[in-house]
């Protein structure tokens, strides 16, 4: 048989290339993005919230900058005290998605595990998750800036206590969201947290925002804790009733994310979802 009457594979030459078959797979990825809302609010989630955020930001230090020089270290505490309430969530999210990227959701459910176990587990990897996460970096900001998060005392546990408590409540709703729509909410890991910093008044206090929005403002046991940061930072005492709120909040917050999670969880495994993880 002649060399060039074997057929080939692989590869075919630029003479071969065909437009039809680029839009044949354009349209199967439009599908797949017209067929995941999660995919579609993370296009246009990162521009937005950036301008938004950084707007009020923006906003604030023209107004306010002198107040803002007289905090030593608020902007690094603020910096820090959000990426636990990041890392909170991430952690709880991540080691969920760990167990569907692996395929291994189904076997852990032929076991005697729990969900209530589970649910344990997943906020003990998220805790470790976190100190690992930020440790370094609180450690990293004394020679580096000459500011010390640990000299914030006593508050700093509470304020620490309460962002990753909000971050546990906040990754039990992503799972439970991931188990009802599969793998194309797996973005939502990453974007549902930055949702609420412009509302969570990290980097400004919550009177900079518009009236409607401060009343969103308060319902978030984050925004308390920041505004506790800020005026430990600037008065020197703690405002025991922004610990108070946070406080409560988080725990009528956990509860329902953890009934949320277990209805959700009941749900998948009715519907066979536990070992499927696809879209």
């Amino acid at each position: 048989m002649p060399h060039d009457a074997i057929p080939q594979s692989g590869i075919h030459p630029a003479a071969d290339f065909s437009l039809r078959r680029v839009g044949a797979m354009v349209l199967r990825y439009w599908y797949l993005l017209r067929g995941s809302w999660p995919r579609i609010l993370e296009l246009a989630y990162w521009p937005t919230m950036q301008m938004i955020l950084w707007g009020y930001i923006n906003q604030f230090m023209a107004s306010s900058s002198g107040w803002v020089a007289q905090g030593a270290g608020v902007l690094v505490s603020a910096v820090l005290l959000w990426d636990v309430l990041f890392r909170g969530q991430l952690g709880v999210s991540v080691s969920f998605l760990e167990e569907m990227w692996s395929r291994n959701l189904g076997h852990l459910f032929v076991s005697p595990l729990r969900p209530t176990e589970w649910i344990a587990s997943l906020m003990v990897m998220s805790l470790l998750r976190t100190l690992i996460g930020v440790l370094p970096a609180a450690a990293l900001a004394i020679p580096f800036f000459g500011y010390s998060v640990f000299g914030l005392g006593f508050p700093l546990i509470a304020f620490f206590a309460n962002l990753i408590v909000m971050g546990w409540s906040l990754g039990l709703l992503i799972v439970a969201l991931i188990l009802r729509y599969g793998m194309g909410a797996e973005g939502l890991a990453w974007i549902v947290v930055f949702m609420l910093a412009p509302v969570s008044a990290v980097y400004y206090p919550v009177t900079v925002l518009p009236g409607w929005l401060q009343t969103v403002a308060w319902g978030l046991p984050s925004s308390h804790v920041f505004e506790g940061m800020r005026g430990l930072l600037y008065g020197g005492t703690l405002r025991w009733d922004h610990l108070a709120w946070a406080t409560g909040l988080n725990a009528l917050y956990m509860v329902l994310s953890v009934g949320v999670f277990l209805y959700g969880f009941h749900r998948a495994r009715v519907r066979g979802a536990l070992l499927q993880t696809g879209e």
